[in-house]
């Protein structure tokens, strides 16, 4: 199993291969899956400002077109310096998707980390378990 040194080295790894020309602001993910796989992900920016994908969507996606469906953490990351940053509320709702026992690594780019969970960054989520009680 990966350690959480790797998954941060990962994402840290992922940042810097962003595509961020217009916002300027790159972010790298990387996801550890249940049977141990590290799959990463950045932004990627477009012109038109909603086709932009964020890095945890698109870590999320390559995992998902790799045929992993259960996943254990994530880890994320941005350059600012001086404090931790979470996934914006879209990428959230995305890993609640795949239930919200996630551990959260919330990365600083000197490699400090601060270890939360998909459930405290979005409590009272609404989730797959909700479609089936109409």
């Amino acid at each position: 199993m990966a350690t959480v040194k790797e998954l941060v080295s990962k994402c840290l790894q992922a940042r810097d291969m962003a595509y961020c020309p217009y916002s300027r602001f790159p972010v790298g993910a990387a996801i550890l899956t249940a049977d141990g796989a590290i799959i990463t992900g950045c932004n990627v920016e477009n012109a038109s400002y909603g086709l932009t994908v964020c890095a945890e969507r698109t870590a999320v996606q390559r995992a998902v077109a790799e045929g992993h469906r259960q996943f254990a953490a994530i880890a994320v990351t941005c350059d600012i310096k001086d404090r931790f940053v979470g996934p914006c509320g879209a990428c959230r709702q995305v890993l609640m998707e795949f239930g919200s026992e996630w551990i959260v690594y919330l990365t600083k780019p000197d490699g400090s980390y601060k270890e939360t969970s998909l459930s405290e960054l979005l409590p009272l989520a609404f989730s797959p378990a909700h479609l089936g009680k109409n």
